[in-house]
């Protein structure tokens, strides 16, 4: 088991050969196999899975679990009941379901792109590296991979997410939680990060993170200490504000105050 800085969910990574007796979660459970194959059976059918798969099991789903060969391994990230109806009903304001009738209908699935979004998932809950609105944000995303993401999506009107992006625009370093950006735009969570990234490239939060180093950056070059430069521009932990600092400039902050100078 890996800890997860939201305790409402767990991850899990594992490699074994054991065949697994029918049983049951109490959460939503969405894995990913990367290596081996394995059968199971499910309320949904019997099923085989092989590396690449997504696999899904459901609270209370009676399944079961079997090694093809020599053995397999897997991740996995289960979810506690809340924290998924929360972003099911956030996503149901599109028209594409609820909280109160979600579940994975597929025990197993393929495709680049679900895989894409659970390694990005799983990768931001515990890498201990990325902060909690990353990790909601791809939450969300994996999620909506399941609830019919090929329906038409209806988009926030552009007016109110422009709002959103003035809004971060004029003050990068004060808080923007993703509920008070959707209310801004005049939309759901969701339809808000997907119609953000559709208009700049980048989710509510990556936006706010490459517009606060942009300030950091500047306050450096005008030389500001170090750390009055990361609390100035929003950044609450200095690790946090070098990891980002040099994956977009390709130097650590002190090197580029050094080149600054």
């Amino acid at each position: 088991m890996i800890r997860c800085a939201n305790r409402q969910i767990m991850a899990v990574e594992a490699r074994s050969r054991q065949s697994f007796a029918r049983h049951t979660h109490d959460d939503y459970g969405i894995g990913l196999i990367v290596a081996g194959a394995q059968r199971s059976w499910s309320g949904r059918g019997a099923v085989e899975a092989e590396a690449g798969d997504i696999i899904t099991v459901n609270p209370g789903e009676v399944h079961d679990g079997a090694p093809i060969g020599a053995g397999r391994a897997w991740r996995m990230l289960y979810l506690a009941r809340p924290t998924v109806a929360a972003i099911a009903a956030d996503i149901g304001e599109d028209g594409k379901g609820g909280a109160a009738d979600f579940e994975f209908t597929r025990p197993v699935l393929t495709g680049p792109a679900l895989v894409r979004r659970f390694n990005l998932a799983y990768a931001a809950q515990t890498d201990g590296r990325s902060d909690a609105a990353d990790a909601a944000e791809a939450l969300i995303l994996l999620l909506a991979g399941h609830i019919g993401e090929t329906r038409t999506l209806t988009s926030s009107p552009p007016s109110g997410l422009m709002r959103v992006r003035t809004r971060i625009d004029d003050d990068p370093a004060a808080p923007h939680p993703l509920e008070e950006l959707a209310q801004d735009a005049g939309g759901s969570r969701f339809q808000t990060l997907r119609g953000f990234a559709r208009l700049t490239g980048l989710t509510p939060h990556a936006y706010v993170v490459q517009r606060r180093l942009e300030l950091a950056r500047r306050m450096i070059v005008d030389g500001a200490p170090l750390a009055d430069a990361a609390a100035g521009a929003g950044f609450a932990d200095q690790s946090h504000f070098n990891r980002s600092f040099v994956r977009r400039y390709g130097a650590t902050p002190g090197a580029y105050a050094e080149a600054a100078r």
